[in-house]
């Protein structure tokens, strides 16, 4: 793909979104348990934290610890929240979770003999249950902690091996046209019915875990799967840059929809094509900055979903949620639907914030000198 729009206008933008969500972090941030909240809710009365997520506190910690590297102060300690994640490992019940505190140990000084002590590693592909049923997005997720490991002078020597059954694994969701099945087709009931069927997220960390994987491994053909993925997801890009919300891997089509996700237009879709562009001598800058522009109002209801007093950026436009088994079911087959009355779901979870810094931290302009810099 070689589009030519540099878009440098819209680069200039990026600075105030990245400041804005190491602004957002801190509120979203669990002082005693020294991990992130799962979600920050608007009321009527306050902008309310609820629960506690390891899942989104690693993802968030990946999104800090590329904006420290690009000169920004992280709003919270770190090394700290890294051995909060370690102090009990009981929540790292997935191959999915597994790959990103791996990736995360992987770019955290001193923890990856942590987690090699901590984790039978060499047999995780039979130890749980989401990679015996092709779980895509989750072994995307281990195959990116499997290639940031690769990468370290101390490894073990099965790793390679297992990199590459975990590559194999995930390609074999792969349709014709690039897209990825959430799951795969013939080992449960559910695969069969829906496992053609995959998310947003389905694409992206494929896109990412594939880029990373034939760049470290020099596998053309690891490249050549994330190009063609990240190329159909751009031709599928909504008309004002909206990223969909499922798609048929056996078609080549949108299956849904709605909802359309902030975290998709500022975060995921940058940091899959970034990873897709770098990798593959590619160019996705217009798709990335037109989905930009949509979070700030450039959408369905003409409303930015940037809250600059709260430093936040709600979650999504949405269609009335819908009471019908049957109208989800038809969705999840493959059967498009049309949205009714939108609205903004005003919530936000930490990972689309962190997401946001791991896409464009160090990406801005650099003619501009964001408060949160170190000096």
């Amino acid at each position: 793909m070689t589009n030519t729009v540099a878009a440098p206008s819209n680069e200039t933008r990026v600075a105030p979104l990245v400041e804005l969500a190491i602004r957002g972090l801190e509120a979203m941030y669990d002082e005693e348990q020294a991990l992130f909240c799962h979600r920050l809710k608007q009321t009527s009365v306050a902008n309310v934290k609820e629960g506690i997520s390891q899942r989104y506190t690693v993802m968030t910690l990946l999104g800090l610890l590329r904006a420290e590297a690009a000169g920004y102060r992280s709003p919270i300690d770190i090394s700290a929240t890294v051995d909060a994640l370690y102090r009990n490992t009981e929540w790292v019940d997935n191959i999915g979770d597994l790959g990103l505190l791996l990736w995360l140990s992987s770019v955290s000084p001193r923890k990856l003999d942590s987690f090699y002590a901590t984790f039978d590693l060499a047999n995780a592909l039979r130890n749980y249950s989401d990679s015996r049923k092709r779980l895509t997005m989750e072994l995307a997720w281990f195959l990116t902690g499997l290639t940031h490991a690769s990468r370290a002078e101390r490894r073990p020597p099965y790793l390679e091996s297992l990199a590459r059954q975990t590559y194999a694994l995930l390609q074999s969701n792969q349709g014709k046209d690039g897209l990825f099945g959430h799951m795969a087709r013939w080992k449960s009931l559910a695969g069969a019915v829906r496992g053609h069927v995959g998310s947003f997220a389905d694409q992206v960390y494929p896109i990412i875990a594939l880029a990373h994987f034939g760049q470290t491994f020099t596998m053309k053909e690891a490249l050549q799967n994330s190009l063609q993925c990240a190329n159909t997801i751009c031709n599928l890009q909504g008309p004002l840059g909206q990223w969909w919300w499922h798609y048929d891997s056996m078609t080549g089509r949108v299956a849904e929809r709605y909802p359309v996700y902030s975290v998709h237009q500022h975060a995921m879709a940058p940091m899959a094509l970034f990873a897709a562009q770098d990798a593959c001598n590619a160019d996705f800058r217009e798709q990335v900055y037109k989905g930009l522009e949509w979070i700030g109002g450039a959408n369905e209801l003409q409303q930015s979903l940037e809250d600059k007093s709260a430093s936040l950026v709600w979650r999504c436009i949405r269609p009335p949620q819908s009471t019908s088994k049957l109208e989800r079911f038809s969705a999840l087959v493959g059967q498009e639907s049309i949205p009714g009355t939108l609205s903004i779901l005003h919530e936000c979870r930490p990972y689309e914030l962190g997401w946001l810094l791991y896409a464009f931290a160090g990406r801005e302009s650099r003619a501009l000198q964001p408060s949160s810099r170190l000096q």
